[in-house]
């Protein structure tokens, strides 16, 4: 995707039962993190790495969600487990995993399945792409997207 897509508008459940707008929680940037699944090795460094810089994200006047096909429910566990400090929202039905591209095709030991790719977006207020990351590897991630954003503000 090229900078400046416009990305539609999505509804998101968070963990904490709240039902949102994407455009109206924009009041600058938002960072948008997909991962596959709520407490695995990966997915639980990630999110522990993006809530140690929320503070610092959050001065930016940048907003963190993290979002997989997890259930409220295990967001809400998987968040008090590990005393995440970002949002945690639900796409049970892959609907905004599609319209992020984010729903592909894997393989795991020569067996093809379907599962989200981690990805990494940050979008302005007007919900337009400024970069995207992809196929991401967890070590050092949080750390290059927040001296990327440190660096536009």
């Amino acid at each position: 995707m090229k900078a400046g897509k416009k990305f539609e508008d999505v509804e998101l459940f968070l963990d904490s039962g709240k039902r949102i707008q994407l455009n109206n929680i924009s009041e600058q940037k938002t960072i948008i993190y997909f991962y596959p699944k709520d407490d695995t090795p990966g997915c639980t460094v990630e999110a522990i790495e993006f809530s140690k810089f929320n503070s610092q994200f959050k001065k930016m006047g940048v907003n963190v969600i993290g979002i997989s096909k997890d259930s409220l429910e295990k967001h809400a566990k998987f968040k008090t487990k590990h005393n995440l400090s970002i949002d945690l929202a639900s796409d049970e039905s892959g609907e905004v995993c599609l319209k992020f591209g984010v729903w592909v095709e894997k393989s795991m030991y020569g067996k093809k399945y379907m599962g989200i790719e981690r990805s990494t977006f940050l979008l302005d207020k007007d919900l337009k792409l400024i970069k995207e990351w992809r196929k991401v590897k967890v070590k050092g991630h949080v750390e290059e997207v927040f001296n990327f954003v440190s660096n536009l503000t």
